[in-house]
Parts: structure tokens; sequence; C-alpha cells
């Protein structure tokens, strides 16, 4: 019974109501996938599956032409007789007679470089005429895995649902959605999401928006995470070489060029692949591109292929783009992703200008019932028709994501995960109630992940209990966690235990309210500077304490929201009570004979002197988050906010300590950082980050509330950008309680010299120049200046960096090398 009642939705899945239906083939017979189908002289139009297989409705009722266009293959027109829809329309395609009449083998005299220039030259006339327009959208995204292992790093991976199979292959993600767009050069963008359908989620809400799809040829630059140069970019003979490969006339008449475009250098941010151009208006008929991966320094990235058909209207003059596809294959350790996104862009209305208020800070908006649409809604206006292996997909992604959510179900998985044997009391036990939506976890006395060591505590490592309730996260952004963490050093044999809640109220402003306390190890710098992994491995191999650290009992409690759009406030008061640690081990695996530094970082000598008095106080804190120009996508179960990158973003704090058990702990601090990254369109990006500050009344504060610098001397880098530290700075040479400023300035060539460079391009790495500038009353500036290599690595695992950093303050100071690991973030 169960199959037949599958077969019948997989039957009712192909049931349509399109005017005409059919299917494409070549002369043999073998379908066409893609095929850009369109009534003639309107922007109504569609494409083919990749079985071939169509559907199109026509908007007027009187005869119509509709048009069969495959790049290769010579346009069909066939003339559609209204009275006699709806029917079954089977296209034959017969392969393009292109003609070599033009191409003229001389290097010297080469034809595709004169349609080039006239491309080049022709690029503003193009682009002006649409540069505003209202129409509708489609897309679809598939995304597949094949050969998936049963584990990672020992931990089940599933099988997404029921998506994979029993050789770790399947469908992953298959969604759709219908939008109406405003779109004006070079980013407004308005867009409505007037349907949305994912596959296995009767309320989900698919992320293939309009907002990722506009790749403009008519560019200098497109933007693939770094920039991509546009075959037909001001600089574009720079970057390529070019072959006229053929001519052929389309259904207009107009002649169209067919140029294959090559790379000059190979790991130049390039495309490869053919650019078809309308001979007279030079402008762009389809492209069909190919990006490989390591171009745009995305390692696991093998190949995308973005494709692009243009249609032209006699009333107006215009080529537009109708549809468009993104193939991605990716993959590593064996496992393969592809992924395939098809758009359609249709019912084209060109204006001149936009009413004054169309384009806002909000970019998207999803209808409230946009995924309530049911099959007769999709079926009926659905342009592309599924494949069969989609259809399948839908299907049988919904039957289990029904059964899978039932409380039969729920109940008897929950029932097997909730089992306690006694060895999870080593590893660690989880009770989850799926139906209600909470859970509470264990952490195990085994929490190896955990463990470190530091000259304090010595070895120590962590464990802790959650509580999670997550019934109103899914519609309204409510959850609720409770945890505790029991922190256990073996040295000084004593347990810390802290303890955290937080609730969020909702997903629209983002209210949030969280309490903590407890007693805990910190250090001076509440940036941690030096990380437990780094310090574990340097004081353990190379006898090197460069962390520093105090005991904090404290009791705090703060809210934070966006107050406007792109204005985030959190507040914060906390009582903290704090006392000086001294070193409680001289362990070390080597150098056994060396010394460890105490744990004074202003006495690094001193043992007994602690670097402050056991005091307590009060700490107020307020910080505000400024995303100038920030845009948002709004949907019914919540914002998104998308920070505009053409803008900084700006924080603004203060820090008050009030109630303290003595006056001369008590202060004011204003502190404010600004960051920014400038793209330098295709030659790289340029970032920013500058602090200042100012303390009030505070000459004898503790040294733990002095502002510390992020400094560094264990020649270790762990983050992506140096945008927040000194390379070679000790970590607490420059602290103050006066006023400071501090400025970091990176620039990464994106590739754009290193791909120049002979021997050295065949790295694929980019060129990294930095310059940081620490300015404070009592101390000459502490300069920096660094040069090195980003993206190095082997084979797909660029994680590595090099740099060579020369510092200065009153004169020179020294200088070093700074191996970037960036694969430790992870560990962390």
């Amino acid at each position: 019974m169960k199959k037949h009642y599958l077969l019948l939705l997989f039957l009712v899945s192909f049931v349509s109501n399109a005017q005409i239906k059919g299917t494409v083939t070549d002369e043999k017979g073998n379908p066409l996938p893609f095929v850009t189908i369109f009534q003639e002289d309107t922007y109504n139009g569609t494409t083919s599956n990749e079985q071939g297989n169509y559907e199109f409705n026509l908007k007027k009722k009187e005869k119509q032409t509709v048009v069969f266009q495959f790049l290769g293959f010579k346009t069909q027109k066939i003339i559609i007789q209204t009275d006699k829809l709806p029917y079954s329309l089977n296209i034959k395609m017969e392969k393009e007679s292109f003609s070599l009449n033009e191409v003229i083998i001389n290097k010297k005299n080469n034809p595709a470089l004169a349609i080039i220039k006239n491309a080049i030259a022709s690029r503003k006339v193009n682009t002006v005429k649409t540069n505003r327009f209202n129409a509708d959208f489609y897309s679809r995204g598939i995304f597949k895995l094949k050969n998936a292992p049963k584990k990672i790093l020992g931990q089940k991976i599933g099988d997404f649902n029921g998506a994979l199979d029993s050789t770790g292959t399947g469908i992953i993600s298959l969604s759709e959605t219908f939008s109406k767009i405003a779109f004006e050069k070079p980013n407004n963008l308005k867009e409505v999401v007037t349907a949305s359908k994912v596959s296995g989620r009767d309320n989900g809400y698919s992320y293939n928006t309009a907002r990722s799809s506009f790749y403009d040829f008519y560019d200098n630059t497109i933007d693939f995470g770094v920039q991509m140069i546009s075959p037909i970019a001001n600089n574009a003979f720079n970057y390529y070489n070019y072959k006229l490969e053929s001519t052929f006339f389309d259904e207009n008449k107009n002649m169209i060029n067919k140029i294959k475009v090559m790379a000059k250098r190979d790991s130049e941010p390039v495309f490869e692949g053919y650019i078809y151009l309308v001979e007279d208006s030079w402008a762009v008929y389809a492209v069909d591109l190919d990006i490989k991966g390591y171009r745009m320094k995305e390692e696991f990235v093998d190949v995308m292929t973005l494709k692009q058909n243009f249609s032209y209207n006699n009333s107006n003059k215009i080529w537009a783009k109708n549809t468009q596809s993104l193939e991605i294959t990716a993959g590593a350790f064996g496992i393969k992703f592809t992924g395939k996104y098809n758009y359609v862009y249709s019912n084209y209305e060109f204006i001149d200008a936009f009413p004054s208020k169309t384009f806002t800070n909000e970019i998207t908006r999803i209808e409230i019932n946009a995924n309530k649409k049911d099959s007769l809604f999709w079926n009926t206006n659905r342009p592309i028709p599924l494949t069969i292996e989609e259809s399948t997909d839908y299907v049988r992604k919904d039957s289990i994501y029904k059964v899978r959510n039932s409380q039969k179900y729920l109940d008897s998985i929950d029932a097997k995960g909730n089992k306690f044997k006694l060895l999870k009391v080593l590893t660690g036990y989880t009770y989850k109630n799926s139906t209600e939506k909470h859970s509470f976890s264990y952490e195990g006395l085994l929490n190896l992940g955990s463990l470190s060591f530091n000259t304090v505590q010595g070895y120590n490592f962590d464990s802790g209990f959650r509580y999670t309730n997550w019934k109103n996260q899914e519609n309204k952004g409510i959850y609720t966690s409770i945890s505790t963490k029991l922190n256990y050093g073996f040295a000084e044999d004593r347990l810390r235990v802290t303890g955290q809640f937080i609730h969020r109220f909702n997903n629209q402003n983002f209210a949030t309210l969280y309490m903590m306390g407890g007693s805990s190890v910190k250090q001076f710098n509440p940036n941690d500077p030096i990380s437990k992994t780094i310090n574990t491995i340097s004081s353990l191999i190379f006898k090197n304490n460069f962390m520093k650290l105090y005991n904090l009992e404290s009791a705090a409690i703060g809210y934070s929201q966006d107050i406007a759009n792109g204005v985030n406030l959190n507040g914060k008061i906390e009582y903290q009570q704090r006392k000086p640690l001294f070193n409680n081990t001289d362990f070390s695996l080597f150098n056994k004979d060396d010394l460890y530094t105490s744990n004074n970082p202003l006495a690094p000598n001193d043992f007994n002197t602690p670097a402050f008095e056991k005091h307590h106080l009060t700490k107020v804190n307020l910080l505000a988050k400024i995303n100038f120009g920030n845009k948002y996508s709004s949907r019914p179960d919540g914002k998104f906010n998308i920070r505009n990158e053409k803008f900084p973003t700006l924080y603004l704090g203060y820090e008050k300590v009030i109630a303290a058990n003595e006056k001369k702990y008590e202060f004011d601090h204003f502190n404010t950082r600004l960051t920014y990254d400038l793209t330098l369109g295709n030659k790289g990006v340029v970032g920013l980050n500058l602090k200042a500050g100012k303390f009030l009344n505070a000459d004898n504060i503790a040294f733990i509330d002095f502002k510390h610098f992020n400094g560094n001397q264990t020649h270790i880098g762990q983050s992506a950008r140096y945008l927040n530290v000194f390379n070679l700075l000790p970590y607490y040479s420059n602290s103050t309680n006066d006023s400071y400023f501090e400025a970091h300035i990176e620039y990464n060539d994106k590739g754009y010299i290193m791909n120049k460079i002979p021997l050295l391009n065949k790295l694929k790495s980019t060129f990294i120049l930095g310059a940081h500038a620490l300015s404070t009353p009592n101390n000459k500036t502490y300069t920096e200046m660094t040069v090195g290599l980003d993206n190095l690595g082997f084979g797909k695992f660029k994680m590595l960096r090099v740099d060579y950093v020369r510092s200065y303050q009153n004169g020179f100071q020294g200088d070093g090398v700074v191996f970037g690991l960036k694969f430790l973030n992870i560990l962390e």
C-alpha cells in the first residue's frame, strides 16, 4: 500500500497546467538540457531541464511565436495557434552551420581582438539599457553529496534526514523560489519572495534569492569571493587571449560571434570558455564560462560553470538575460559535492527611474504564506519542470519529514538515545525530548578536548552540564540555555565552577538576556591574547609560560538588542572579586633545567610579589555597535542583517567601576573602534582596524583594569588576518591606564601581484603587506611592518601563512618570522 501511495504522489508531481509542454532533443534524439525557450519579442521565457523536458505558458491569447534557442544549434521559431492550446510540442534541434570565413590565422591580425575591443567600447551603452527594471524571478537550487563517510573524526554524520543512501550519496538540498524584483545598477535591490519551497521541510524558506544571482559581465569585475576579471573588462587584454571560433545568425538575422576566452596566466582570477557577442551592437548574447577553484582562492572547489542566455526584444531593442545556470563541483578526501542553480528572469519592465522610496535597507522580504503554496501552485507556475530525480526527492523527503517529525518516531529515537550506560559517566551523556524540544547534556569526566596546561593550574580540564530549550526557536527565534562549567586544575588541586543563563526573546531585534557567574581563572588581558593550545605547547615544549592568570569570582547580568537598523546596544553590570595567583608547577616535557617566569606580568622574575592586591568592585559596561548602511532580509521567522561592505563598522564603549572596596579602584573608561574593508577591484583588499580610548580618574587602578594590547611572543599566528594583534609585542609591555591609540592596516593582493611573478605564481598564494602602530603617553610609539605570503599549503589545504616582521620603538627593536597556522582556530 505504501508503494502505491508513493507512486501516486510521484505521478501527481508531473501534473501540469502548462499550455505547451514537450521535450527538446538533438537530431539523434538525445535530450538537450537548459534550452532557452521564450515568446518572441517578450521577456516571457523558460528553459528545459536536465532531461530536455520543458513547460511553457503563453501570456497572450492571439497567435504567437515561440523561440527555441540553444548554443551550437540552429534557433527555431514555432508559430503557436492559441485556439488549439494546450498541446504537446516536441522539438528536434539541428546543429548550427558555423561560418569560418572571418577566421584568419594570423597573430598580427586576430579578428577576435577587434570584436572584443568593440565590446569593451560599447559596455557603457549596453549596460545603461538594463540599468533599471522590474522583473519576475524564479530560482531552483540542488546540492548533492557523493561518497560521504559514515563518520568524521569519530562522529557519525547521519543520513541528512534521509538524503543519503548506504553509499553516502544523495541530494542534501533542493529548494525553489518565486520573487518579484526591482533592480537598479549597481546594487539597489528590492525583492519580494512570493513562494518558497524546500524539499523535506513543509515550513522551510529557500535561500535561493535574487541577491546572489547578479553576475554582470558589463562590469569590470564579477564577485566570486575574489574579483574575477570580466572578458570584456577595460583591462581584459592584460589577462586574456581570444580566438574567434565561429559566427552564426540568430532568429533575427543578427550575426553572433563565438569567442573563445583563454587565460594568459593560469593563476589569475579569470574565466575560461566562451562569450558570444552580437555584431554591430556588441551586446552579450550568451556566456559559457568556467571558473577554476584555485583562481578564486577556493581550493575545495574544483570548477564552477556559469552560463547565461540573453533574448532580444524588437520593440525596445534591448538584450536582456532570461536564463542563467551555475554549476559547482567540489570535494576533498574522496567526498564529492555537486551543485546546480537555475535562474529564470521574465516579464521585464525597463524604466527610466524608480520612485524615491523604492529601495530601502530591506533587500529581501519573504511573504508570510510564501512556504504554504500547494503542489497545484508549483505544478502550474514552475517554469522549469522537475527532473525525475527532483520529483522523487520532493516526494521521498516530504514523506520522511512527516515520519521523522511525528511524535511516535521522535519518542522512539529519544528512547534509544537516552539510554544511560555506566560508561557515559566518563564519556558524557545527553537526554533529549525532541517533541518538547529540550535537552540536557553532561560532558563527562574524559573531556579530553578541553585538556590544557598552564603553570598556575598545571594540567586542567573541563566538564559541565547544559540545558537547552528551543521549542519556539524555529518560528519565533526564542530559545533558552542554562549551562555550568566545571574546571579542575591538578597542580592547584582546585575545582572551579561557573554558570550561565541565556534567553533570546525573538529573531526581530534579537533581544537577549544573559546572566553568568562563578569562579574562574582569567588572563589579565580579557581578549585572551594567547590561546590554551599555544600556551600548552609553548610551556611543555619550550618552557615559556606567557599566559598570566588571576582568580575571578563574579556575578553578572546583561541585556542586548538591536535598537535601530544596524545599531546594537549591549549593557552589562558585574560584581567582581579578584585575587592574585602564583605558579604551582615547574613541569615541562623538555628544557627541564630552564625556569618559568612568575605569574606576575609586571615582575617576571619575582615569584613572591603579586601583580595586584585582592579586592572587589562592580563594573558597568555599555557597548554600541553600528553597522552603517546596514541592509537586512525579512522573513516571517525573523530579520537577518546583511552588512553593507561599502561602509565601516563603529563600536562605542563606556566602562565605569563603582562600589569598590577602595576608592582607588574606581574609574571611567571611554573607548571606540572602527573596522573597515576597502575592496580595490581585482587589485586586492585593504583591511583597517583603529582603536582609541581614554581613562579618567585611573591613576591607582588595578593592573587588571589597564588597557592591554594583543601581543605575540610565540611567533605563531592563529587568525586569518592580523588586524587585531602586534606580532612581536611582549604581551604586557605597553599596558596603560591613560589614553591610547592603536592602528592596524593590512593589504592582501588576492593574487594580483603574486599571480604575475614567474615561479612564485605556482604557489597560488597571496601577498600580504601590513603596518601596525601603538601610541600611549608613557611609551614611545611602537610600530611594526610586515610582509608575507598567505594561502600557503599542500593541495587543497591552504591553511598556512608566513610573515617577516620588523618592529620599532625608540629605534629598531627586533625582527622575526611569524608562522600562521590558521587551522588552530578550529581546534580552539
